[in-house]
């Protein structure tokens, strides 16, 4: 595919949000509750948030598929991977996100600790500051960019599983590597996505300064685009793997 399809993918995902705005709206918020409820249990509440993404994902990939063939997105759609068979099988690609995480953590940590060790062994020039700082941000930036990076190849492991039936080990491999294989069309629509947002962002700022209701805005946009990018990755499924057969409650198929 020419790298441009990750711009038109954007336009889908766009085309989608505007047939039920204030459905996928309300699935968002409803997903984000959930999460913070789950989270809010002590000590595996966060671990089990994460476990819990695919599920959660598959809400948003269920309910593009309805928008598409014309039907109405209830709240009930946040239920879709949480049925059983599909939802145990569904937290095993859960427990790679969490190895993931874990694996980024620790290597965050141990950059951390090593700039802080190379400090007490050589303590930094007043004149480096300023280079330090900036390779502290771009430290964090390509952390934060590859666990992006995971989770975008990974995306779709939950809707090969729920809608063709595969394995978890099966759904995870032909993620992977239909991702790496498109890796300059999610480029491009990550850097589309990213751009508007920023674009929209400063506009905002122009207009409205640090006033609060800037500030409220401002929010309310980042969760338009996360849901403009939701869109887009079903977008992006439909065209890789084609449009799933059925809406309903899945095609799980273990055997296969």
């Amino acid at each position: 595919m020419p790298a441009i399809t990750g711009w038109n993918w954007l336009k889908q995902g766009t085309g989608l949000f505007r047939k039920q705005p204030a459905a996928l709206t309300t699935l968002l918020f409803a997903n984000i509750l959930f999460s913070l409820l789950i989270g809010s249990v002590p000590l595996l509440g966060t671990l089990l948030a994460i476990v819990l993404i695919p599920s959660f994902s598959m809400a948003f990939m269920q309910a593009c598929l309805m928008i598409e063939n014309g039907e109405r997105v209830t709240p009930v759609v946040l239920m879709t991977g949480f049925r059983k068979p599909v939802l145990a099988q569904l937290c095993k690609i859960g427990l790679i996100y969490l190895v993931v995480s874990v694996l980024l953590t620790l290597l965050a940590r141990f950059a951390v600790d090593l700039d802080q060790l190379r400090q007490v062994v050589q303590p930094a020039d007043p004149k480096q500051v300023p280079a330090v700082a900036g390779w502290e941000f771009v430290k964090m930036f390509a952390l934060s960019a590859l666990n992006a990076s995971v989770l975008i190849a990974l995306s779709f492991a939950a809707p090969l599983l729920y809608w063709q039936g595969m394995k978890p080990g099966k759904a995870i491999f032909y993620s992977f590597f239909a991702v790496l294989k498109s890796a300059r069309v999610f480029i491009v629509m990550l850097l589309s996505w990213f751009g508007l947002l920023l674009a929209f962002t400063v506009v905002i700022q122009l207009i409205m300064g640090g006033s609060m209701f800037g500030r409220v805005l401002v929010m309310w946009l980042l969760f338009l685009f996360v849901l403009l990018l939701q869109c887009a990755m079903y977008a992006g499924y439909r065209q890789i793997f084609g449009k799933p057969v059925q809406a309903g409650a899945g095609r799980v198929n273990l055997d296969k």
